[in-house]
């Protein structure tokens, strides 16, 4: 007990010695020190930031299908795989577009102010997502929220800083927990909460609101809870170090963000965190749209038949139980095995449980559910595990005056490898579609053996010499 109140002293002596006494980033470096407790009010609100920032990417995948069937812009219902892939892919690419800049504006103006203005356009667009009739005007409110949100960059580098190197870990986790989860609760409510009027007459009339917009109840559950997750942003502590920032001319902050970008691109191991998120995340982008496709596709051309509730349940189980390995278990298990190891093994382990998938489609009853859950389980624990890995590698690979820009740079080629999967996961799954009788490889069976390739190339990423065993652990 005393030695407990003899650091809480300690830390309190910390927050007075501050250097610069109006710089927000020094009235909360105590947080960084070796003796800080585990900051549970950041943790849980930046948890709650990117779980409502995360939801939009993904809540669609179950009502996608039927979304783009009812924009009546196809032939057939075997070219629906492509425009869903390209509805899919619209607001990463945006993202891509404008992650540098959202991480300069972060290393220039604060963590803060980009994080807030990344959920007020949640909060616009997503909801005008679900209000959309027509298939291009839908692209475009996907592509404006990608391009207007880029909280992500500033929010890897604002756990860096309100964190130290024992809690940096379960910082991260909390990241990739929220990121997972909204990736899993949001087809969830997609599932359920899509088509309202047809699923439960007795509540939302056929003359209702929700009627004549089927996909916007989903949107609007998110936009609640994003604008109640604002409310909470605001009353953060913002943590850049601002030392007569005032003075600083506009050109020489360019000329340093120009600089810091150059040196970025000569550091193997930011180079080498970079490419394993990439392909991770390409991975999973493309996973993600194929496993929602393939579970409503019928029967007879290797589908599971599902409903979107059905889909809901599934990926709504796999999320609670991905939040509960990533509290509880990841950041043991990476402390124990190292962040390189907890992306290796993972990676390697992919690879037979997706070429395990086209069977489970021939199981049928309670063995096919209790597989099925296994499956993706583990999956999503193999995917959170080497993206959450990555995440420390990178924040540990730069000092942190280039965080910002870093994980801006990181979020722009991340991005564009996730806006090219949901693109090349429903070109390949509708390709399969079209080949049902092929002899090597037929229909969906090519379509998980090339996930399998992906998920190999995946691991030879985490190797030596591409992913070098020197971090910056300095720079912490």
């Amino acid at each position: 007990m005393a030695d407990d109140a003899e650091d809480q002293q300690i830390l309190l002596q910390k927050k007075k010695e501050i250097q610069y006494p109006n710089c927000p980033g020094c009235k909360c470096a105590y947080l960084q020190h070796p003796d800080a407790g585990i900051p549970y009010k950041e943790f849980l609100s930046v948890f709650l930031l990117i779980f409502v920032a995360s939801i939009p990417v993904s809540s669609l995948y179950p009502f996608l299908y039927f979304m783009v069937q009812d924009f009546h812009i196809t032939k057939s219902d075997k070219e629906i795989g492509f425009y869903a892939g390209l509805l899919g892919a619209s607001l990463l690419v945006g993202r891509a577009l404008t992650a540098v800049h959202w991480g300069i504006a972060a290393d220039k103006y604060g963590r803060k102010p980009v994080m807030v203005l990344s959920l007020i356009s949640v909060i616009v667009f997503h909801t005008l997502f679900g209000l959309c009739k027509n298939f291009w005007v839908a692209l475009a409110t996907r592509f404006l929220l990608g391009g207007f949100n880029g909280m992500h960059g500033a929010v890897k580098a604002y756990i860096s800083e309100i964190s130290n190197q024992q809690h940096e870990a379960l910082g991260i986790s909390m990241v990739g927990t929220s990121w997972g989860l909204a990736l899993i609760i949001g087809p969830a409510l997609g599932g359920y909460l899509s088509q309202p009027a047809l699923k439960y007459p007795s509540v939302f009339g056929e003359g209702s609101l929700f009627a004549r917009y089927p996909y916007f109840l989903p949107s609007l559950c998110n936009t609640v809870l994003a604008t109640g997750a604002l409310c909470i942003i605001i009353q953060l502590p913002e943590t850049l170090h601002k030392h007569n920032i005032e003075d600083m001319e506009e050109s020489a902050t360019e000329q340093m963000s120009v600089d810091v970008k150059r040196s970025l691109l000569s550091r193997k191991p930011f180079i080498g965190a970079m490419a394993v998120s990439c392909i991770c995340s390409f991975h999973d982008m493309a996973y993600s749209e194929i496993f929602s496709l393939w579970c409503v596709t019928p029967k007879s051309t290797g589908g599971l038949n599902f409903t979107t509730d059905n889909v809901g349940k599934v990926l709504g189980i796999s999320g609670f139980a991905l939040m509960v390995f990533q509290i509880l278990i990841f950041p043991h298990l990476a402390n124990f095995l190292g962040p390189i190891m907890t992306t290796r093994v993972p990676a390697v382990l992919s690879v037979p449980l997706i070429l395990a998938y086209p069977g489970i489609a021939t199981l049928h009853g309670w063995v096919l559910w209790v597989i099925l859950n296994l499956a993706s389980i583990v999956k999503t624990f193999f995917s959170m595990m080497i993206l959450n890995a990555s995440f420390i590698l990178l924040n540990n690979s730069v000092p942190q005056e280039e965080r910002g820009v870093a994980n801006g740079v990181s979020m722009t080629v991340v991005s564009i490898f996730k806006a090219i999967g949901p693109a090349v996961g429903g070109s390949l799954f509708a390709w399969g579609q079209k080949r049902q009788d092929a002899y090597i490889l037929p229909g969906n069976d090519m379509v998980f053996v090339a996930l399998a390739v992906i998920a190999i190339i995946g691991y030879i990423s985490t190797l030596e010499p591409f992913l070098p065993q020197r971090t910056f652990e300095s720079y912490h």
